[in-house]
């Protein structure tokens, strides 16, 4: 597997004054038929903002308490059956298990990891994104 980062999301307390900034510094907003969430286009990755305490939520973590930093990093994979593998994998080489992989509300497939130093990690397969040959992400409009 090639080594990649798809989509870095950021926990914001105000996801339209967080998105107006992102846009003020040039960044395109897409996939806007998602409502509560923003995502941006960044080269072969994705850059999301999401509600602090959902997000918190989301990877079965405290809002703002110890361990959770108010992001999580994500790596896509092509369907459900390829996330449980990944996260077999990452468990026998030292992550914990945080949540495990199930149906998400937004409509994938989705569970967490914490990596050997707390980080959360997001293995999931959104049917939304593309995955592209080279291993980057395209987001939908």
């Amino acid at each position: 597997m090639a080594e990649q980062l798809h989509i870095v999301t950021l926990g914001s307390d105000n996801i339209d004054r967080a998105a107006a900034f992102w846009e003020a510094l040039g960044w395109s907003r897409r996939f806007r038929e998602s409502p509560g969430i923003a995502f941006f286009q960044s080269g072969g990755m994705a850059l999301a903002l999401y509600p602090f305490d959902k997000l918190a939520e989301d990877c079965g973590m405290v809002d703002r308490g110890p361990g959770f930093g108010g992001f999580t990093l994500a790596i896509l994979q092509p369907g459900p059956a390829a996330v449980d593998a990944l996260i077999a994998k990452a468990i026998s080489a030292g992550a914990t298990l945080q949540k495990p992989a199930e149906p998400a509300f937004w409509g994938g497939y989705s569970g967490y990891v914490l990596d050997p130093d707390g980080h959360p990690w997001e293995i999931a397969h959104n049917p939304f994104v593309t995955l592209q040959p080279d291993g980057g992400v395209v987001l939908p409009g």
